[in-house]
């Protein structure tokens, strides 16, 4: 039996920069990939401020590289000349199979690729976690709605109770 060795505990998300909350009322959430974003310095310095957002982007396979569009980082107040452009787009560093398996779901199936948060790991590297999603109706959005508040009430009621 070959040996694998254990996955460390301590890589967790330890600051979240920018999070996609309408991404889960929007969609119907299939898979959650985490990737690198490949930045330039004074976008990491902007983000390590809390700066950035990931409301209007989304992500696209473009050829062998996926590519996160339209996600803001705004200039670094200190950054000069070298400073960044805001919503230029940024690769996303990915294996090979997890960018086949996205472009086959997006040109198959009719997906796409959704952010849903920028962080920083307990290593200090900035990460996306990328969806594959299914876009919802608004009928399917008014009855998750209905079943939040659904368990909102039962949550009310058992609190009551006991």
């Amino acid at each position: 039996m070959p040996w694998h060795a254990p996955k460390p505990p301590d890589l967790e998300k330890t600051k979240i920069v920018a999070e996609n909350r309408r991404a889960r009322y929007d969609y119907y959430i299939e898979q959650v990939f985490e990737a690198g974003i490949a930045l330039t310095g004074t976008e990491v310095k902007a983000l390590r401020g809390g700066e950035g957002s990931i409301a209007e982007a989304y992500a696209e396979v473009k050829g062998s590289t996926v590519q996160l569009v339209n996600s803001n980082i705004p200039e670094f107040s200190h950054g000069n000349r070298f400073n960044h452009e805001p919503k230029r787009p940024r690769k996303l560093l990915l294996h090979e199979r997890e960018i086949n398996k996205m472009f086959g779901a997006v040109a198959r199936q009719g997906m796409t690729l959704v952010p849903l948060m920028i962080y920083f790991n307990s290593k200090g590297r900035a990460k996306v976690e990328l969806a594959l999603a299914k876009g919802k109706q608004n009928h399917d959005k008014r009855d998750s709605v209905k079943e939040q508040d659904w368990k909102r009430e039962q949550g009310r009621i058992m609190r009551d109770r006991g």
